[in-house]
């Protein structure tokens, strides 16, 4: 805090803390602790020891009480007047607020510490608050800043070219990412909690398709010993059958889904998107190709790459030989989308890959059939000749056929992102070149929608100009492609883009209001971070491809880090 007065100032803040312990909001203490000089919330075995400190001393004043209950709208209210109760304990629904104090001198300057130690037992939470006296919060603070300026400058890139606010927006997403993973290994997909408005649920789910996508990005950037405890995670939660489900809490167990698990007639089906399975297959092998560790992936073999394996194998139809109908990657609609099924065909090219590595040699074969089986079905069915590109999906239509959905959907990118066709392939070049017309947003915004007419989070009916909100992830795929074509300033352009509408702190939301760069959704969206990093390091990677010495025939900017096929 900074007195820019002329003369000295008494500054009181105000810290309020409304904590649904357990996920609920009743059944909780709260209470003033003086050997600690803290408030202390807890339910079950749920602790958190809440403090401060300022030049002045702890705790200026405080109070607890009940909020959200019998008309009292909260504790925080008592801070209104600058003066607080000091009300020792409440329970139930509960909230607490504190103030701390200090004194500044005109022109000077003075630093307020604040925290939350949280744990499984007051005695867990003490040892907690017992450190942060012993060492102080500003070398704690200084501590963990140092330890994460190293971490996100654990790899030795040479940027090339790239401009410098790529180069923070790109260590920034590193770090940003760290904040979103669980040690035991789930990735969440954000842990923003303001979307609970809109139906009483969040995005602090792990979605194994984030998560294989997240793994992506940080072993491109070669964070390898991160991503080992994903893959774990996913080798304990995939079902006995080899599939994923939609998404699960980070400590494994099943997450609330919409998927049913019939259709309209009461027929059993499977409540899943398939690409979640494939996708992560497909990450799995790009982690063993950069980080070469056999002894890591080896007790995952048979529990997780041969159980999804096989099931992305059994799960297609056999007169097609397309996959059998899931929801798509955006969680709306069934049936055969070829984002899906180009998720498919790399999943089993990886696992084929993989099988090979450990001698597998039958299940290889098997693997490697399938997937082209499944490559020529994208061709043969999903691939529309008469518009010149690839179709969203086959949807169902109740007569043991399908209907053509051609609306036009960014995520078609999985064609060359998973290697079905090259990037610089005519049917790729007709299909991306519809995305960009169709989806670019056309407003002073711009960026890429997800499909023609979005209606999630919705501004604007004008479709034509607003097909939907701009989303960074789609907007990146649209850069992987120009960079994977060997055309880097329209790559580097939407880096840029991207880059430049994150918001003050370098949080990159899942989408941007179309008219005026708000963040929409939630934010930050992990996945977009993680594509931001991939698209990045695929950049520098074509970079050092295409910029070769006229002199030693050596790569001008890095080493190469390699493509998956």
């Amino acid at each position: 805090i900074i007195n820019r007065s002329t003369k000295e100032r008494e500054i009181k803040l105000f810290f309020s803390h409304d904590l649904h312990i357990i996920e609920t909001d009743g059944g909780i203490t709260a209470y003033y602790h003086p050997d600690m000089d803290a408030i202390i919330h807890f339910k079950k075995d749920r602790y958190f020891l809440i403090g401060g400190i300022s030049e002045s001393g702890g705790l200026d004043e405080f109070a607890v009480g009940v909020t959200e209950f019998g008309g009292l709208e909260g504790t925080w209210k008592d801070a209104e007047d600058g003066k607080l109760s000091e009300n020792l304990v409440a329970h139930g629904s509960v909230d607490s607020v504190l103030s701390l104090k200090t004194k500044i001198s005109n022109g000077k300057e003075a630093t307020v510490f604040s925290w939350i130690a949280a744990g499984r037992s007051i005695d867990e939470v003490s040892e907690l608050f017992e450190t942060i006296k012993k060492a102080g919060p500003d070398r704690l603070v200084r501590e963990t800043s140092k330890y994460f300026e190293n971490w996100a400058g654990k790899s030795e890139i040479n940027f090339g070219n790239l401009p410098v606010e790529v180069v923070s927006m790109f260590k920034r997403s590193l770090l940003i990412l760290r904040t979103q993973i669980d040690n035991r290994g789930g990735i969440i997909a954000s842990s923003d909690s303001d979307i609970l408005r809109f139906n009483k649920d969040t995005y602090s789910y792990v979605w194994p398709r984030d998560g294989a996508f997240v793994a992506l990005g940080l072993d491109a950037a070669g964070y390898f010993h991160v991503t080992q405890r994903f893959f774990d995670f996913c080798g304990k939660i995939i079902s006995k059958e080899g599939f994923l489900y939609q998404k699960y809490h980070p400590d494994g167990s099943r997450g609330s889904t919409w998927h049913p698990w019939s259709n309209i007639n009461r027929q059993f089906q499977l409540p899943i998107q398939e690409d979640e399975t494939a996708l992560v297959l497909f990450s799995l092998w790009n982690h063993y190709y950069q980080a070469r560790d056999i002894e890591f992936i080896g007790p995952l073999y048979k529990q997780l790459i041969c159980k999804a394996a096989d099931f992305l194998v059994n799960y297609r139809d056999e007169k097609t030989g397309l996959p059998l109908s899931s929801y798509d990657l955006w969680e709306e609609n069934r049936g055969v989308s070829t984002f899906t099924c180009s998720a498919v065909f790399g999943g089993l090219k990886a696992a084929s890959k993989l099988a090979r590595v450990f001698g597998d040699v039958q299940r290889a074969e098997k693997y490697e059939v399938a997937a082209n089986e499944v490559k020529d079905a994208i061709l043969k069915y999903l691939y529309d000749s008469e518009k010149g590109r690839f179709l969203k999906m086959l949807k169902p239509d109740g007569k043991n056929g399908f209907i053509k959905d051609a609306t036009v959907d960014s995520s078609v990118y999985g064609v060359f992102e998973f290697g079905v066709l090259p990037a610089d392939d005519v049917r790729v070049e007709k299909t991306m070149n519809a995305v960009e017309s169709a989806l670019w947003v056309k407003t002073e915004e711009g960026g890429v929608a997800r499909y023609q007419n979005d209606y999630y989070q919705q501004v604007s009916r004008d479709v034509e100009k607003v097909p939907g909100n701009p989303w960074f992830i789609c907007t990146l795929w649209l850069a992987e492609y120009y960079i994977a074509k060997n055309e880097l300033e329209k790559g580097l352009r939407l880096l840029k883009w991207v880059a430049d509408r994150a918001s003050e702190s370098g949080v990159l939301a899942e989408q941007i209001h179309p008219f005026n760069n708000q963040p929409l959704s939630v934010s930050p969206l992990t996945w977009s971070h993680s594509t931001f990093v991939l698209t990045v390091i695929e950049y520098l990677n074509k970079l050092n491809e295409l910029k070769i010495c006229d002199k030693c025939g050596l790569p001008i900017y890095r080493k190469k880090m390699g493509r998956l096929w």
